[in-house]
């Protein structure tokens, strides 16, 4: 069996997160260990390879944001630009098709092809092993996915996504359908 690499502290994640505490509220620890989990996948997707480190923290810090930041169901544009704002804002030179395109992709169904695929793509899978709790394992152990999880639980990250798209949706399957149209990518 192979392993992970799992880093307990990140610091860049817990900056962009400090900014946004109030906005997201009770629910942060739960979405804080959301993002560490799929930063834990994506990074090992590239190898653990230091250069895209930052990029794919900062990536991920963001991805739902938007759920918190502007109310929407259909968070990824408004995530994209709370990122890309602070990307501006705060002089942190990413590339901003690049910031843009691995939030925008991270719920496609397929694989993603184009502009900045290795790290988009890393991305993508990252996401999707969270989102589905390892049912979609990416082609990692799941022995592998269970020492995540051990590490950075769910604290009812799940649980909340529902309780939004009841919130913003006005009943969990309308939220639930709505999310899903705004969300998921071909």
């Amino acid at each position: 069996m192979s392993s992970i690499e799992i880093k307990q502290q990140r610091p860049r994640v817990d900056d962009i997160l400090e900014r946004y505490k109030h906005q997201i509220g009770e629910d942060l620890p739960g979405y804080r260990n959301h993002v560490y989990r799929t930063i834990t996948y994506a990074m090992h997707f590239v190898d653990n390879d230091a250069q895209y480190e930052p990029f794919i923290e900062t990536a991920f810090a963001y991805q739902d944001i938007g759920l918190w930041t502007d109310h929407q169901l259909a968070y990824l544009e408004p995530s994209e630009a709370v990122a890309l704002a602070d990307n501006a804002k705060f002089g942190w030179g990413f590339d901003v098709q690049a910031l843009q395109g691995a939030i925008h992709w991270h719920h496609k169904i397929s694989p993603y092809t184009g502009p900045h695929q290795t790290v988009i793509e890393a991305c993508r899978k990252a996401d999707w092993i969270d989102a589905s709790k390892g049912m979609l394992r990416k082609g990692l152990d799941k022995r592998i996915i269970a020492d995540v999880e051990a590490a950075f639980p769910n604290l009812g990250f799940h649980d909340t996504l529902l309780r939004l798209a009841k919130d913003y949706g006005g009943s969990t399957l309308v939220g639930g359908i709505k999310v899903t149209l705004g969300i998921v990518k071909w």
